[in-house]
C-alpha cells in the first residue's frame, strides 16, 4: 500500500458515555413523608432550618381543628427514620380576640413563605373572616411563626374596624312615673336583639336613675346577645320621685364608658325618659361635655304620663330635643306611651348603623373581600401579600413591615391600571414576588411597581399574556443566574396555555433589558402531555449542578394522569437554557403519588452534603429528592515517543518488524462541590481496589467516596490485559493498522452520588505527527486507539447493574 508523504496520528478517548445522559438529582432514594390525603397535605412545602437542624414545613389548608376545618401547617424532621413523624403546630386554633371571627374553611397552610435571615416563617388563611353586623368579611389573615415553631403573631393589614364597633350606653329612667315598666323592659329586650354584640363589635351597658344612679351592668360584662338578653331581662324599676336626666347623663360619660370601654369604639348613648328632668338647669353644661367627648346622643321622649293627665309635653319635647345630638330628625323619637315603643325598635336600630355613613345595601367593597394572603412573599423590609378580593376583586397587593402596613389607595390602581386590568375581577395578588433592579430597587408584581409609604403606586411594566383562560401570571418567580445581585429573568407561568390541541401549560422567560422586560422564549414540557398544568407551581433554586448558575425547577401536577411530574431547567450566563434537563415523574419515585409537582421549595442543603436539595409537595405526601455530587473526570493523553516515523521499524509484533510507542492514559476525577474534595485522588491504586460503593452502604449520600480502580488496559480481541498492578497510566502497543477498541474494565467509577456535568467534554483527542525524512510539515493517516468507560446501572431496587 501506498503510504502518504505526512501522516498524522488521532487518538481518541471518550469519557464514561453512560453518566453523560444522566443529571444529579436522585430519583431512587427519595424521602417520602407522609401525611392526610384528606386534608391535602403536602399542598405547600417549605424547607427550614432551625439552629442546623433540617425541617420541612407543610400545609395543610383542608385539617380539621375540632369541629372546623380551618387548615394546619405541619413540621416534619428531615432524615428522620420515621417518615411520618409529624408534628401539627395547631396554628387553626390561634383567635383574635377583638373580633367575632369564623375559621371554618379558612385554609390555613394555602401559602407559606420562610424568612432565612431569622427562621421565622408565615402561614396564611386566605378565607379568614369576621362578622361586621349581617355580614361576614373574607379579609383573610396569617399567622407569624418563630424559630422554635411557636406562634408569634397575627398578621392581618386587610383586618379593619367594622361599622358595629361601638360602645352603647342605654340610659333608662327607672323612676315612679314611668309605668308600666314591663314595656320598657320588652323594648330594651327588643333593641338588644337589633344590636350585633360581640368581639370587634357592640358592646351594651345599661344605666338606670331616678333621684339616682346605678350600674345594672357595664360595657364588657356580656359578650353575646344571648348573654346580654338574659341580663336584661332581670333588670328591674328602682323607682324614684324624681327625674335627674342631667345627673343620669353625666353618669353615663364620666363612668360608664370608662368601665369596659374600647379606644377608638364610637360612643353611643341611648336616653329613654318620661318627663322633664328635675336638674334641668345642669343640662347645658351635661350636653357640652358629651359634646366634647364625642358622644352621639339618641332620646327618647315618652309621653305616656302627659297624655294619661292631658298635660302639654311642648316644654318636655323641647328639652328631649335639646339631649338629641343634631339633626333632631336623626336622633330624636317620641312615641304616645310605653306601649308604643316597640315601634320605633327598627328605625332606631337603622339609625344607629347607619353611624359610619355605609350604605348597608353598597355593592361595592374595598379590602372587606380581600382574601389577604392567597400569595405571600418575604422582602428584606417586610412581607408583600397578595389580595385578590380587594377592591372589587380587582385585587391589590399589600405590605406588612416592622414599622407598620402600606395599603395601595384604591385611586392609586384605578389610575395607573392598564385600560384593560381596570374591568372587575383582575384578581392582582394571585400570585406576588419581587425583582431587584440595577437601581437596587424592589419591584412588585405580577404588574411591575413600586409601593411607595404615601400608599401610592408607580407602575413601571403591564406584562400581557397571549391566550384568554391561559391562567398567565397565576404563578410567578424571579431568578438571578449568575449571582451578582440582580434579577436576571422573570418567569411568568400560563398554566392551562392551549396549543397543539392540548392544554399543555407553558412558562414565558423575560430577560431584563435596562428597566423593562422584553420577551426571551418559553419553557414547554416537550412531550406534550395533555392537561399538565404545566407551570403550576415555579421555585427559583439554587445552583443544583455546580456549575455557578442558579438554576429552576417547574412543576406539571396534573401530568400522567394526575400523578405528577416536575422539570430541572439549568441556568447560563443570564438566561435559563430551554430544553429541560431533567424530567422526574411521580411514577419514577413511588407508587401512588397524586399531584406531585403542586408546590416546589429547594434553598437548603438538608442532609449536610454541601448540595441543594428539593422539597416537592404532592396530594397527602411531602417528598425529599437529593441532589448529587457533579463529578468532573479529566483525562489526559501522552505518547512516547512524542513523533513517530513509520519507517523506522525499533520493536517485532507477532514476530514483524514494527513501529511502536507508548501510549499513557490518566484519569482525574474532580468533585465540583468543593464540599467533596479529597486527597484520596491521589492515593496509590493497590490501596483502593477493594473500595466498592454501594447505595445500602452509604445511606446518608454526605460520605467522602472517592473510588480510584487500577487496571491494565487490554485488546478486547485478543482477550488479553496488562498486570494487575499497573499505574494508572497504562502501556500499550497496537499496530498501526490494528483496529481495535481498548476498554477500561468494570467498574470504572462505581459512586451513587457521582454524575458527570452535562457540558463537560465528553471525549478527548491527541494528536501525533509523523515526520518521514526529508519531510517539513506532517501527512495524515488516522489511528483507531479509543479508550471508553461505561457507568454502572441502577435497579429499582438499588442494585447496581454495571454496563460494559
Amino acid at each position: 500500500m501506498d503510504i502518504p508523504s505526512g501522516i498524522l496520528l488521532a487518538c481518541s478517548l471518550c469519557l464514561l458515555p453512560g453518566f453523560g445522559n444522566s443529571f444529579n438529582i436522585d430519583t431512587k432514594r427519595p424521602q417520602i413523608i407522609a401525611g392526610s390525603r384528606e386534608s391535602f397535605f403536602g399542598y405547600t412545602v417549605q424547607q427550614h432550618d432551625i439552629g442546623g437542624k433540617k425541617w420541612l414545613v407543610v400545609g395543610a389548608p383542608y385539617e380539621s381543628n375540632g369541629q372546623q376545618k380551618t387548615g394546619d401547617v405541619y413540621k416534619c424532621p428531615v432524615l428522620s427514620d420515621n417518615h411520618g413523624n409529624c408534628t401539627k403546630l395547631n396554628l387553626g386554633r390561634v383567635t383574635l380576640s377583638n373580633v367575632s371571627e369564623r375559621k371554618d374553611n379558612m385554609r390555613l397552610g394555602l401559602s407559606l413563605a420562610t424568612n432565612p435571615r431569622d427562621s421565622s416563617f408565615l402561614a396564611c388563611s386566605p378565607l379568614w373572616s369576621h362578622e361586621c353586623g349581617s355580614s361576614y368579611y373574607t379579609t383573610g389573615m396569617c399567622s407569624r411563626v418563630n424559630s422554635n415553631f411557636r406562634f408569634s403573631r397575627t398578621v392581618a393589614p386587610a383586618l379593619q374596624r367594622c361599622q358595629t364597633y361601638m360602645d352603647i350606653i342605654i340610659v333608662l329612667d327607672g323612676s315612679n312615673s314611668i309605668y308600666p315598666w314591663v314595656e320598657v323592659q320588652h323594648f330594651l329586650i327588643n333593641i338588644l336583639k337589633k344590636f350585633y354584640i360581640g368581639p370587634g363589635q357592640i358592646q351594651v351597658g345599661v344605666v338606670q336613675y331616678g333621684e339616682d344612679v346605678v350600674h345594672e351592668f357595664h360595657l364588657n360584662d356580656y359578650r353575646s346577645v344571648q348573654d346580654v338578653v338574659a341580663a336584661a331581662s332581670h333588670i328591674e324599676q328602682r323607682g324614684g320621685t324624681e327625674t335627674r336626666t342631667a345627673y343620669g347623663i353625666e353618669f353615663a360619660r364620666s363612668e360608664a364608658f370608662r368601665k369596659g370601654g374600647r379606644k377608638g369604639a364610637k360612643r353611643v348613648m341611648i336616653v329613654i325618659t318620661d318627663g322633664e328632668s328635675h336638674d334641668s338647669p345642669d343640662l347645658e353644661k351635661v350636653i357640652e361635655d358629651s359634646e366634647r367627648d364625642n358622644v352621639t346622643r339618641y332620646a327618647v321622649a315618652v309621653l305616656g304620663y302627659y297624655n294619661r293627665r292631658g298635660i302639654n309635653p311642648e316644654a318636655f319635647l323641647n328639652e328631649i330635643k335639646f339631649i338629641a345630638s343634631d339633626p333632631d330628625d336623626k336622633h330624636f323619637f317620641n312615641v304616645t306611651d310605653e306601649a308604643a315603643l316597640k315601634d320605633i325598635v327598627d328605625a332606631l336600630g337603622e339609625r344607629i348603623f347607619s353611624l359610619e355613613g355605609t350604605n348597608k345595601n353598597e355593592i361595592s367593597f374595598g379590602l372587606e373581600m380581600s382574601q389577604t394572603g392567597f400569595s405571600s412573599h418575604v422582602v428584606e423590609d417586610g412581607i408583600l401579600l397578595g389580595a385578590v378580593g380587594a377592591y372589587d376583586w380587582n385585587g391589590a397587593v399589600l405590605k406588612e413591615t416592622s414599622s407598620g402596613k402600606v395599603i395601595p389607595l384604591r385611586e392609586s390602581y384605578l389610575q395607573e391600571f392598564p385600560e384593560e386590568l381596570k374591568n372587575h375581577g383582575a384578581y392582582l395578588g394571585y400570585t406576588v414576588s419581587s425583582v431587584v433592579s440595577t437601581k437596587h430597587e424592589r419591584i412588585y408584581v405580577v404588574i411591575l411597581f413600586t409601593m411607595h409609604s404615601n400608599r401610592n403606586l408607580t407602575i413601571h411594566q403591564a406584562l400581557k399574556g397571549e391566550q384568554i383562560g391561559s391562567y398567565y401570571g397565576s404563578e410567578i418567580n424571579s431568578l438571578d443566574v449568575n449571582g451578582d445581585g440582580v434579577t436576571d429573568v422573570l418567569l411568568v407561568a400560563a398554566p392551562m396555555f392551549f396549543s397543539e390541541g392540548r392544554e399543555r401549560g407553558k412558562v414565558y422567560v423575560y430577560s431584563l433589558h435596562g428597566s423593562l422586560f422584553v420577551p426571551s422564549g418559553a419553557l414547554v414540557d416537550l412531550q406534550s402531555y395533555q392537561n399538565s398544568r404545566f407551570g403550576s407551581c415555579i421555585a427559583a433554586v439554587p445552583d443544583l449542578n455546580q456549575d455557578s448558575y442558579n438554576d429552576l425547577v417547574v412543576g406539571a401536577p396534573l401530568e400522567d394522569e394526575h400523578q405528577g411530574a416536575i422539570y430541572v431547567f439549568l441556568g447560563f450566563q443570564e438566561t435559563i437554557l430551554k430544553k429541560y434537563k431533567q424530567r422526574i415523574a411521580a411514577a419514577d419515585l413511588a407508587p401512588g403519588l397524586m399531584y406531585f409537582g403542586c408546590s416546589i421549595h429547594g434553598q437548603l442543603d438538608l442532609n449536610e452534603d454541601g448540595l441543594v436539595d428539593l422539597a416537592v409537595g404532592s396530594l397527602g405526601n411531602a417528598v425529599v429528592l437529593w441532589s448529587r455530587s457533579v463529578v468532573q473526570i479529566n483525562a489526559s493523553l501522552r505518547f512516547e515517543p512524542p513523533k513517530i516515523n513509520i519507517f523506522t521499524k525499533d520493536c517485532k509484533r507477532n514476530g514483524k518488524e514494527a513501529t511502536c510507542m507508548r501510549a499513557f492514559v490518566c484519569f482525574t476525577a474532580l468533585f465540583l462541590s468543593a464540599h467533596f474534595q479529597t486527597a484520596s485522588v491521589g492515593k496509590d491504586p493497590n490501596s483502593c481496589l477493594a473500595q466498592v460503593s454501594s447505595p445500602m452502604e452509604n445511606p446518608t449520600f454526605g460520605m467522602e467516596s472517592v473510588m480510584v480502580f487500577a487496571r491494565g488496559l487490554r485488546m478486547r480481541e485478543e482477550t488479553r490485559r496488562t498486570h494487575p498492578g499497573a499505574r494508572r497510566s497504562s502501556r500499550v502497543h497496537p499496530p498501526l493498522w490494528c483496529h481495535s477498541r481498548l476498554s477500561l474494565p468494570r467498574p470504572s467509577l462505581w459512586v451513587l452520588v457521582d454524575v458527570l456535568p452535562k457540558k463537560h467534554p465528553q471525549d478527548k483527542s491527541h494528536f501525533i505527527p509523523h515526520l518521514p525524512p526529508g519531510l517539513s510539515s506532517p501527512g495524515i493517516c488516522l489511528s483507531m486507539l479509543q479508550v471508553t468507560g461505561m457507568s454502572p446501572r441502577w435497579d429499582r431496587r438499588g442494585r447496581a447493574r454495571p454496563v460494559f
